[in-house]
């Protein structure tokens, strides 16, 4: 193992740790939210207690790979007892880039930026209504980035757009806009706890991770704000309403064709008179 020449190791050997990993983190999860108790599966995963969910889920899964590689001899008791301390230093990094970023979000919500957002942006609802999708996206964006959560994003921007547009396909595209446009904030953002632990899992330096996804997420934003100003406008011309169109059949008749479908004939009153 120490030299990286042993070969009694397989895919089952990583892929085994990782569904005992999910399973049991499920299995924690609904345990603390009582499904055991008489509770239903949905209710007790809507009402668990993640944190003692997850960390119960971890340790039956180390308990089970410690058990496992065992049997299969994969590794000894000394090197997976060495691995444990390694795995604690390797996290010590991301859970202070953690405490920092909740530390920022947390002075950011108490400076009151999210009720700032709020007020400006109902504000300009009525005399930017066409642009106000390009608009919902742009602020989605750099709250999220600010922020480092795209499901405070929603909690905030969604009320407002619901109030702007109640009902119609400006709703749909305003609250399309605010989805995507927080989801791209809380990538790109380096305080946010997924971008944190992404670059954990990865391995690389946080920073690194952020500047080389960078360009990549603005082209995606760049195109998308693009088509929401595109889109946005086109709501402010009828084109979809049929205009009447005049057909001639072989019999000579006339007929109009309006936005009802209706059919009649404006030769009637010649007909009429030449009798």
């Amino acid at each position: 193992m120490d030299d990286g020449t042993d070969i009694r190791g397989h895919v089952a050997d990583l892929i085994a740790p990782v569904l005992v990993l999910i399973v049991a983190c499920i299995f924690g999860m609904i345990y603390t939210g009582g499904f055991f108790e008489g509770v239903d599966f949905v209710t007790a995963f809507a009402d668990c207690n993640a944190s003692a969910g997850l960390v119960l889920g971890s340790s039956i899964a180390l308990l089970f790979t410690f058990v496992f590689y065992r049997v299969r001899n994969v590794m000894t008791f000394q090197d997976f007892a060495a691995c444990i301390p390694e795995g604690f230093k390797a996290m010590v990094s991301p859970m202070l880039i953690l405490s920092l970023a909740w530390t920022l979000s947390g002075m950011t919500g108490l400076l009151g930026a999210k009720y700032y957002v709020a007020n400006l942006l109902s504000g300009s609802a009525a005399a930017l209504q066409y642009m106000l999708p390009v608009i919902i996206f742009l602020v989605a964006v750099f709250l999220a980035f600010a922020t480092g959560t795209s499901w405070g994003t929603f909690g905030i921007l969604i009320p407002i757009v619901c109030h702007a547009f109640p009902e119609g396909e400006m709703l749909v595209i305003s609250i399309a806009a605010c989805l995507s446009g927080a989801v791209c904030g809380d990538h790109c953002s380096p305080i946010s706890d997924t971008t944190i632990m992404a670059s954990a899992g990865a391995h690389c330096s946080h920073v690194n991770h952020v500047s080389t996804q960078l360009p990549y997420a603005i082209t995606a934003a760049s195109c998308a704000a693009v088509c929401y100003v595109i889109t946005g406008i086109a709501q402010a011309f009828p084109w979809r309403q049929r205009q009447p169109v005049h057909l001639a059949d072989p019999a000579g008749r006339c007929h109009c064709g309006g936005a009802g479908g209706a059919q009649r004939d404006p030769c009637a009153h010649e007909k009429k008179a030449a009798e």
